[in-house]
């Protein structure tokens, strides 16, 4: 078992609950300690013994959320027929919508390190265009971004979609 992943019903469970919940609805800078922990009905110590801090517990949260987005861009890309980085894209896209974390998926680390989307999506690019995993994890970050600021997901994930038909109609072009 994972060591983050906590027995349902503890204070860690409920801290991770209402972590995704406060995170997600406010976004990390405007999380309050405090708030968050009186939502998963414990006290900041229980947050601090658990995490060690805010930052330790939105960690925990997002790295989870972008490993299971990560999983399913990569079945995603080998089982795509066209454009297995489109795919993979739109798989993510669809899987943060479904998970409900938009924000936290799309808003700045608050540490740096390497953006695992941009890594998955290297290898299904070429080569010759090395800034474009970057490029676009950045165009699927601003999807979720007008999701979670009110966006129909429809919208968004069309929108997505027509720069990444874009994109390959000009990496075709090459």
């Amino acid at each position: 078992m994972r060591e983050w992943i906590p027995v349902p019903g503890t204070a860690k469970a409920r801290l991770v609950e209402a972590a995704i919940h406060h995170f997600e609805t406010a976004g990390y800078d405007a999380v309050n300690v405090t708030e968050l922990a009186a939502k998963a009905d414990v006290t900041t110590g229980s947050l601090y013994h658990h995490f060690e801090s805010k930052l330790g517990l939105y960690l925990v949260v997002r790295e989870e959320m972008e490993r299971r987005v990560v999983d399913r861009m990569i079945g995603a890309a080998a089982a795509a027929d066209g454009n297995a980085a489109s795919a993979a894209l739109l798989v993510a896209f669809d899987a943060a919508v479904h998970f409900g974390v938009c924000r936290i998926l799309a808003e700045p680390l608050p540490v740096p390190r390497e953006d695992p989307v941009a890594g998955a999506l290297r290898p299904l690019l070429p080569r010759r265009l090395r800034a474009a995993p970057a490029i676009l994890a950045a165009s699927w970050r601003a999807a979720l971004t007008a999701v979670a600021d009110g966006v129909p997901s429809a919208t968004a994930r069309a929108s997505l979609s027509y720069l990444l038909d874009g994109a390959v109609r000009s990496s075709a072009r090459r």
